[in-house]
């Protein structure tokens, strides 16, 4: 681990058991946690303004390097002042390394996305992994693009962003033990190239943080952490393959976060349902990112107390016509203070994009709320109860 507190520092003022609280300071200031993040994927967090996400309280944003590196590229994000002049960003940003879309590029999933198509699985484009990176053809215009771990790190550069990831593959849950292992020996490889690039070329204020790979594999993810512990990065995040389901998900996490330097920020990436998040506060993880909370907006879902639905209420059904309820009584969001069920129900079902302005700012209101109060009970010493309560279907603000 690197200890360069002018690129990041990180400060335990609570804990209780594993989990505990924190802050993290970085040059665009702090960072309190455990934390949520908001995606800002292609330079803007979905239907929102820069400024409205900083006045929900969150101080920290995730800029996606892969789509940033397609449209708009880097030279034109650096030419606006890097993303936070771009998009007019004032507080903390971290980027991953492009890492995970492009090699899920292969499966059709961030194909179809970036197309707009909105299907997942088969038909994806072609990517060609080498020792020296991945080529592939972008799925926007066609044209041939390369991303090594030197090209990643220039973007994440360009992008100026607090917190960068290094380049790693991310291999599916159904990879072999023996290409895992080879996928991990290599993004150890390229962490390395990574290090030197940053260390030669990178912004001095900027962070690095290592990714622990391995599949489900415990000896490949012991390997992997101290691997990346011993490194000189700034912080670390859990990568990679979870498992097919939320018990393999669980159990490679309980593996692999005692793995880890105690003292180290720890960032779990892509993972942010409410009970996954708990769960990982639990195990000492600090910052979490996911794009659940946005793209279930996009559908007409908004997040409540209702552990028996995965914590989803879908407006686009029609039984809330007539329903004069908030969306979750007691949520402090523009959403549920200003409107209704069947008035937002109404305007999901219309497809009006005003429908996913409201549910976008309920869920990450919702978000925040359950970090917050997460906070809040550690320091009191009661985290386990507080993790129960909201488990067993009661609001953040009330568990």
């Amino acid at each position: 681990m690197r200890d360069d507190p002018q690129r990041l520092r990180f400060e335990i003022d609570a804990r209780d058991g594993a989990a505990r609280t924190g802050v993290i300071h970085t040059a665009h200031g702090p960072i309190e946690t455990p934390t949520f993040i908001p995606l800002a994927t292609k330079g803007t967090v979905r239907g929102l303004e820069s400024g409205e996400v900083a006045e929900l309280g969150y101080q920290l944003i995730l800029g996606n390097t892969y789509h940033l590196f397609v449209s708009p590229g880097p030279e034109r994000i650096e030419a606006a002042g890097g993303l936070h002049g771009f998009m007019g960003w004032e507080r903390a940003l971290i980027t991953d390394s492009g890492g995970f879309q492009v090699f899920s590029l292969a499966h059709g999933g961030v194909a179809n996305e970036v197309k707009g198509s909105g299907r997942g699985g088969g038909g994806g484009t072609e990517v060609e992994i080498s020792e020296e990176g991945a080529r592939f053809r972008s799925p926007r215009d066609g044209r041939e693009l390369f991303i090594s771990p030197e090209v990643s790190m220039s973007v994440q550069a360009a992008i100026g962003s607090d917190i960068a990831l290094v380049f790693d593959e991310c291999t599916p849950f159904h990879a072999e033990r023996d290409y895992t292992a080879r996928s991990t020996e290599r993004t150890h490889r390229w962490l390395d190239r990574c290090l030197r690039w940053h260390d030669a070329e990178g912004p001095t204020r900027q962070a690095v943080f290592g990714i622990v790979q391995g599949g489900t594999y415990e000896d490949l993810r012991r390997e992997s952490a101290q691997a990346v512990s011993e490194a000189a990065v700034d912080g670390l995040a859990i990568g990679g393959t979870l498992g097919r389901d939320k018990e393999e998900m669980a159990a490679v996490l309980a593996m692999t976060a005692p793995l880890l330097p105690v003292d180290a920020p720890k960032h779990l990436l892509g993972i942010g349902e409410v009970d996954d998040l708990l769960g990982g506060i639990g195990l000492g993880l600090d910052v979490f990112d996911c794009v659940v909370p946005t793209r279930l907006a996009r559908h007409g879902v908004a997040l409540a107390p209702s552990p028996e639905t995965r914590w989803r209420l879908d407006l686009r059904k029609g039984r809330w016509v007539g329903d004069r309820a908030p969306l979750v009584e007691g949520c402090p969001c523009p959403a549920c203070t200003r409107h209704d069920r069947d008035y937002l129900s109404y305007l999901s079902r219309a497809e009006e994009l005003t429908a996913v302005r409201l549910v976008v700012l309920h869920n990450l209101v919702y978000m925040r709320e359950l970090t917050d109060h997460a906070r809040a009970a550690i320091r009191a010493g009661r985290f386990d109860a507080y993790r129960a309560a909201v488990l067993a279907g009661a609001p953040p603000w009330s568990a």
